[in-house]
């Protein structure tokens, strides 16, 4: 690992050293300029494309590279600039197109991602990520039928595709079709067996058709691997409390919550633990904690209060 790192570094001080002697020579400034970016020194980089592009304004891969330093300096609107002009000046320039489709759905611009990435595969029909990026762009949208098929073709051409499994098993859940669902997210495990979100989805299907031993063991492995899965704390703190093991429901939400301290319904599912507890003071306590964060609270601060007063008119 030494010896790479310092090879980088020399490679840089060389180029350095060359583009000195050398100022005019177009391809060595870029070649450091693009050292300069793959080693995380974008500032540095940028100056380097600055120049660039105002001495060789028809180069795509100027612009282009131009677009990845303005990503990694979180400046999207400019890297967008700079993608856009390397496509106007190579029409078919597919890695442009599809660095700004990624943009735009972070924007969470779709319609734009989607025609970005369409472009994409007018050149190459196999790619697999422009597949599983427009099959996103259209989950995020809740087009799930349209999702679907890309998602679908994304693992048809890289089985090893684990995004495209677990959402097409998010898109089979949501249909009811827990079968399916089940399928993708095994085979999800099956390639990444350290994907916490896996385990966590085969654990609510295993809740819905109430098979406890699985959910149990599935919800563990996801916490084992994830120890901030709010979600996986909630469903395992509420089946313990169904069983009234009210301790272990207990102590689960203690470490949930030295683990995410400002969750809200973290601890209004300790104070319905602590109701049932018969512990009065620390049901009160936890439900004014509760609305306290009420930012991430499912249940309405205006329902807990109403709890509250509940509670106190029968003091």
């Amino acid at each position: 690992m030494y010896t790479l790192i310092m090879s980088k570094f020399d490679r840089m001080e060389e180029l350095q050293k060359r583009l000195a002697d050398n100022p005019d020579d177009f391809q060595l400034r870029l070649n450091f300029a693009i050292l300069l970016t793959d080693n995380n020194y974008p500032e540095d980089a940028l100056k380097h494309f600055l120049y660039l592009v105002k001495n060789f304004k028809e180069n795509s891969q100027i612009f282009y590279y131009l677009g990845i330093t303005y990503e990694k300096l979180q400046n999207p609107d400019k890297a967008i600039e700079a993608y856009e002009k390397a496509i106007e000046i190579t029409p078919d320039d597919a890695d442009s197109y599809y660095n700004l489709g990624l943009i735009y759905t972070d924007k969470r611009m779709y319609e734009k991602a989607v025609d970005c990435f369409e472009h994409v595969l007018e050149t190459d029909n196999n790619d697999s990520n422009s597949y599983f990026s427009i099959g996103l762009c259209y989950f995020k949208e809740e087009k799930y039928d349209a999702a679907k098929y890309y998602l679908q073709r994304a693992a048809e051409i890289n089985d090893n595709d684990i995004y495209a499994h677990f959402y097409l098993g998010n898109i089979y859940k949501s249909e009811g079709d827990n079968t399916s669902a089940r399928e993708k997210f095994n085979k999800v495990l099956s390639i990444n067996p350290d994907y916490s979100w896996a385990y966590y989805n085969l654990a609510v299907i295993d809740f819905e058709s109430g098979d406890l031993f699985s959910v149990i063991q599935n919800l563990e492995k996801t916490l084992e691997l994830n120890p901030r899965d709010v979600g996986a704390y909630k469903i395992y703190a509420k089946l313990l409390a169904k069983n009234e093991e009210f301790d272990a429901a207990d102590n689960l939400i203690d470490t949930a919550l030295n683990n995410c301290p400002e969750e809200g319904d973290l601890y209004y599912i300790k104070a319905q633990i602590d109701k049932m507890s018969g512990r009065q003071e620390d049901y009160v306590q936890n439900l004014n904690n509760a609305i306290k964060y009420s930012n991430t609270l499912s249940v309405l601060p205006k329902l807990v209060k109403k709890e509250l007063e509940k509670f106190d008119n029968k003091i």
